[in-house]
């Protein structure tokens, strides 16, 4: 699939560079700068500001010659980027309103091998940023719906399609002057097998259980357990235990895990036991209601009315 690449200009706001130079920061995924909270830089990579004598911009040394092309030469001012943690920037839209945010993360993930040494960070979408993220503190953003387009209520791509959307917010940034290039760029890209459309990484709200807690006793029993074949002990199961990352066992699908928690108005939760149990919190017959669904496919009577909370709630 080809995507449109782009090396994108974001002004710093604050640190030694503040009103002077901008961050260039490249994605293959325009649609998420929209959701931006955060640009991830290595902490022990070398950052330079380079110029072409006309503006400054900030990218990882080994990429000088590949990000800016020709005509651009270092300045001498060098940070790392432990260095460059905090400063703060304009974010390329301000579509949505966001607090608390928009400013340089350290995160070894980051490479020098492609792009510009500094990776733009919208957690709703990607794994690693969503980490990331999560250890500063910054917020979950995500204008996106579950259809794929964008909220239809949101200036300048309200109702498009993700990817359609990308067409539209490049044009906007060349437009403000915050694009620097635009590169079509090849790369594979998950669609459905059924319909062919480009599929939509997506964080959604789940219940886990925190298997990483037991994660050093679980390492300890695998060392003292006799495998047959042995290669399974620090091969196929070893690998899983140390790559062991917390269970999510929540589903919103017809085929998923049934989760029996009541959540009342107050925020108490309570795990129920059975439909009977259900029917009696409730005060209604339950009993013929399939737990797998998001919605009864019945109408049962009416709860009676509860005062403060709800009916049956054990707090």
């Amino acid at each position: 699939m080809v995507d449109p690449s782009v090396y994108v200009r974001f002004p710093l706001t604050s640190g030694p560079l503040a009103g002077d130079a901008a961050m260039l920061v490249w994605t293959t995924t325009p649609w998420t700068l929209v959701s931006n909270v955060a640009v991830a830089a290595h902490p022990e990579v070398t950052y330079v500001v380079a110029t072409d004598g006309n503006e400054r911009l900030v990218v990882a040394e080994p990429l000088l010659a590949k990000s800016l092309g020709e005509g651009w030469e270092a300045t001498g001012e060098r940070f790392t980027g432990a260095e460059m943690e905090r400063w703060t920037y304009q974010r390329p839209f301000e579509l949505i309103p966001v607090d608390g945010a928009h400013f340089v993360v350290n995160a070894g993930y980051v490479t020098t091998e492609d792009g510009s040494g500094l990776v733009h960070q919208a957690p709703a979408f990607g794994a690693d940023d969503l980490a990331t993220c999560r250890g500063y503190g910054l917020p979950m953003v995500n204008p996106v719906l579950a259809d794929g387009t964008f909220e239809p209520d949101l200036p300048l791509v309200g109702g498009q399609f993700f990817k359609k959307a990308d067409e539209t917010l490049v044009a906007d940034l060349a437009a403000r002057g915050r694009l620097f290039r635009h590169v079509p760029y090849e790369h594979s890209y998950p669609h459905c097998w059924r319909c062919h459309t480009a599929l939509l990484y997506y964080a959604q709200p789940s219940w886990y259980v925190r298997t990483t807690a037991v994660k050093d006793a679980m390492l300890r029993e695998n060392e003292r357990t006799n495998w047959f074949p042995e290669t399974v002990k620090h091969g196929r199961f070893g690998d899983w235990l140390t790559n062991n990352i917390d269970w999510a066992l929540s589903r919103n699908r017809y085929w998923g895990t049934p989760l029996p928690i009541w959540r009342c108005e107050e925020g108490h939760l309570s795990c129920v036991g059975s439909l009977a149990e259900l029917s009696e919190l409730t005060g209604r017959d339950l009993s013929d209601l399939d737990p797998h669904r998001p919605t009864s496919t019945r109408s049962p009577s009416p709860a009676p009315a509860a005062a403060g909370r709800p009916s049956g709630c054990p707090r």
